[in-house]
């Protein structure tokens, strides 16, 4: 006998509830709001059908019915996430205007420190990613490149806040995990990195750390890495 072979699904072409019966109890917010808070209260790893369905006070077997599975399920929080991005009217400076959804999209990356395991192309085109999308092609309106172009800016863009964030917040977990203050552990390895680059085999290194002895500033580099990324992206036929 055939094996009738698995087809690829979106979820938001399915109808918010499979099956027959009386009203829907619940809704497809309604799921992702309680996945979202236990994610933002417990992790990611604390996120299951069995978890949400509790949140929810129903039967882990009855949510199937809204959602056939788990890649769904995140699928619906990273819509939901994206749903917290605020459009504005453009301004009109293309730039001033990514430079403030790159803000905002850290924000909203820290606010739910999960996210940025989720972000993929995968999830990139539900409906409040698409309305985000929209948002950012209507700031990029001034910048005299195809559309093409502007799509690849705001992937790189939002590919490089989430990097820096997640690195972010790796390290601020790292830090809670540390058995000592932040200061001790900082102390012994600028300690022994001065000793390494004391011996002068590193004289590019130790040139570096004398340039920029100071405490860096994680915002100014923020800022930075956004210009850097903006700029790559200005037409040649702007001045």
């Amino acid at each position: 006998m055939a094996v009738r072979r698995a087809v690829p699904e979106v979820i938001w072409a399915r109808p918010g509830r499979a099956g027959r019966g009386p009203k829907p109890a619940y809704t497809r917010d309604d799921i992702a709001a309680a996945a979202v808070r236990i994610a933002d209260e417990r992790g990611l790893d604390a996120v299951s059908m069995r978890h949400v369905a509790a949140e929810l006070g129903c039967g882990t077997m009855s949510l199937y019915n809204y959602v056939p599975r788990k890649e769904d399920l995140y699928e619906l929080m990273v819509d939901a996430a994206g749903g917290e991005h605020e459009p504005w009217e453009p301004s009109g400076d293309w730039r001033a205007d990514m430079r403030r959804v790159a803000r905002q999209t850290r924000e909203l990356m820290r606010r739910h420190p999960w996210l940025p395991r989720l972000m993929s192309p995968v999830y990139g085109f539900s409906p409040n990613a698409l309305r985000y999308l929209e948002h950012c092609l209507a700031c990029l309106d001034p910048l005299k490149e195809r559309y093409g172009t502007k799509l690849e800016l705001i992937a790189m863009l939002n590919g490089m806040v989430t990097t820096y964030v997640r690195n972010e917040l790796d390290t601020a977990e790292r830090v809670r995990a540390l058995p000592w203050s932040e200061d001790e552990e900082n102390a012994a390895r600028i300690a022994y990195l001065g000793g390494r680059l004391a011996t002068g085999a590193y004289p590019r290194m130790a040139a570096a750390f004398t340039e920029d002895a100071g405490a860096i500033d994680l915002e100014a580099v923020f800022e930075r890495a956004v210009d850097r990324v903006i700029d790559a992206f200005a037409s040649r036929r702007e001045p």
